[in-house]
């Protein structure tokens, strides 16, 4: 019995050693969007967080495109060993599988480290956009039908299905312009050349503050604490769509159990400090608020439900 116990501690040392020396080198935290945008914000911070915590290095990797999938791709074909990790949004975790051939399986060859944040998606337009309420963009948009673009960080992102959404439920038709993240896609809509976005309010509202943005409509059940003036769209006569936009982290599928649970506990406890509190909610986001058990399941039911609305839309990529 002893030889045994001695033996299954043997056994145990080296992964133990594993999680209490992680990290030992350079954490990668890797990112589908361009540097600026939400989940650019969101990943510095907890990088910056994080590396305090864990006594690491942790940096950020923007390696935009493909729906957000390559930094996912990237991910999980990373060395199992918790040094590489993901600020992932739904766009590639949910909707963007279902509308791209992936060489890697997003349920499979990712494991959940937590749910970050959750935050609305918000209907904005330009300012130069002569239009103040949801109403009076519907009015202007049925009045010229194909004119009106609108503006998304990519095909399949939360911002195109929502675009998709409110012309369905509002019975207009606009033009969707995809662009390599939502930094990008601001520029044009400052500059005239593309009129409304359903961007998340963590990329939107530094522009909304500044007057550049109009924000007509929160795309989401109840208003948002940070915008509390601006209706949600059935408040605004157009229901039968809601779009919010997670940001989850994950790891490697093979990492160790017990770095694993070390990330998963240090995000909590990040997530739990109260200038990343202030600053997730002042993006418009409502923290955390799950397990990483709770947050394994609600990512497969986000991952099957976004797929059988694709292909009850209809939505194709281009």
């Amino acid at each position: 019995m002893k030889i045994r116990v001695w033996l299954s501690m043997c056994l145990l040392l080296p992964a133990l050693a594993l999680a209490q020396n992680y990290p030992n080198k350079p954490v990668r935290i890797m990112v589908g969007a361009n540097a600026g945008g939400g989940t650019d914000i969101i990943a510095r911070l907890l990088a910056e967080k994080m590396g305090e915590g864990l006594k690491g290095n942790f940096v950020v990797e923007n390696r935009p495109g493909a729906s957000n999938t390559i930094a996912a791709d990237l991910t999980a074909k990373a060395a199992p060993d918790g040094h590489t990790l993901l600020v992932a949004t739904n766009t590639g975790q949910a909707i963007a599988p279902h509308l791209i051939k992936l060489n890697f399986d997003p349920l499979k060859d990712l494991t959940p480290v937590g749910m970050i944040v959750t935050v609305p998606n918000v209907l904005v337009v330009g300012s130069q956009v002569p239009v103040n309420s949801v109403a009076e963009l519907v009015a202007a948009m049925k009045a010229k039908p194909g004119d009106f673009k609108y503006a998304s960080s990519g095909v399949g992102s939360t911002q195109h299905i929502a675009g998709e959404g409110f012309d369905l439920a509002a019975g207009t038709k606009s033009l969707h312009v995809p662009y390599r993240g939502s930094s990008q896609a601001h520029l044009d809509i400052i500059g005239g050349n593309v009129q409304i976005m359903f961007d998340t309010t963590s990329s939107a509202m530094g522009n909304i503050k500044s007057g550049k943005f109009k924000p007509l409509a929160v795309t989401t059940a109840r208003r948002s604490a940070e915008l509390p003036q601006v209706p949600t769209l059935a408040e605004a006569g157009v229901s039968g769509f809601e779009m919010s936009t997670w940001y989850a982290m994950f790891v490697t599928t093979g990492t160790p159990a017990d770095t694993v649970r070390r990330l998963q506990a240090e995000l909590q406890r990040v997530l739990q400090l109260p200038d990343v509190q202030a600053r997730l909610k002042a993006l418009g986001g409502e923290p955390g608020g799950m397990s990483p058990e709770q947050f394994a399941a609600f990512n497969q039911r986000e991952f099957e439900s976004f797929g059988q609305l694709i292909r009850r839309a209809g939505i194709k990529m281009d």
